[in-house]
């Protein structure tokens, strides 16, 4: 029992040394875009190449696009982001089957923890896209959404791409979350839905451009009067 009791203290040193590497290594990647996707996700889909539009705008609109680093999804938005000369970085998390990073990603991160490698997906972005996936792509949204309810980060736009795809959730969240009292009307407009990859890059500049704005000004009003 001791030596498990061992093992979890230096487990904190692995935790730390995971952030200081994610730290250092994202501490010049602004602005940029954290896109989700799913690693299922076929070359030869209509998926795959909206992913690669959608990551292509944005890189042209000037964001670095952040993605799992891995295939699928994650590769289209980082072949997209590269044919829009943007900085594309890859948070690869090591898993039993040995998720390699995709060729298109010029900056990888190597996570062991999950929840570390989450950490860096939200610090290092100003807006989340979430492209078609799976059990990771939805927990990655989900925990935009809590941050952004309950006001843990800033109110960073959070685009859902592809209108029959997340339908179903859209209803599902409608119908029975928000009926059963479990989420507030106000919360369903803490995301957006839409099939257009132009809207996606045109939301996330207008957003970037309103931060800059406002940081402007509250610069300006701190600034002493003469």
């Amino acid at each position: 029992m001791k030596e498990f009791r061992t093992k979890d203290t230096w487990t904190v040193f692995r935790i730390m040394a995971e952030f200081v590497e994610g730290f250092e290594t994202l501490a010049s990647v602004w602005p940029a875009v954290s896109v989700f996707g799913g690693a299922r996700v076929a070359r030869d889909s209509e998926t795959y190449r909206q992913a690669e539009t959608v990551a292509r705008l944005l890189a042209e609109s000037g964001f670095a696009v952040i993605t799992g680093g891995g295939p699928g999804a994650m590769e289209a938005a980082s072949r997209g982001a590269r044919m829009g000369g943007g900085r594309t970085v890859g948070l690869n998390i090591k898993l039993p089957s040995e998720q390699r990073p995709n060729r298109y990603v010029e900056t990888v991160v190597n996570f062991d923890y999950f929840f570390v490698r989450k950490v860096m997906f939200v610090k290092y972005a100003c807006a989340f896209v979430g492209l078609p996936g799976g059990y990771g792509t939805l927990d990655e949204m989900f925990e935009c959404l809590t941050l952004k309810q309950t006001r843990k980060m800033k109110n960073f736009p959070v685009i859902l791409f592809g209108t029959n795809f997340w339908s179903g959730l859209v209803d599902w969240l409608e119908n029975r979350c928000l009926e059963d009292g479990m989420i507030s009307r106000k919360d369903m407009k803490l995301f957006t839905v839409t099939d257009s990859p132009e809207e996606v890059a045109r939301i996330v500049s207008q957003s970037w451009r309103r931060r800059q704005r406002e940081s402007e000004e509250e610069v300006e009003g701190k600034s002493p009067k003469i």
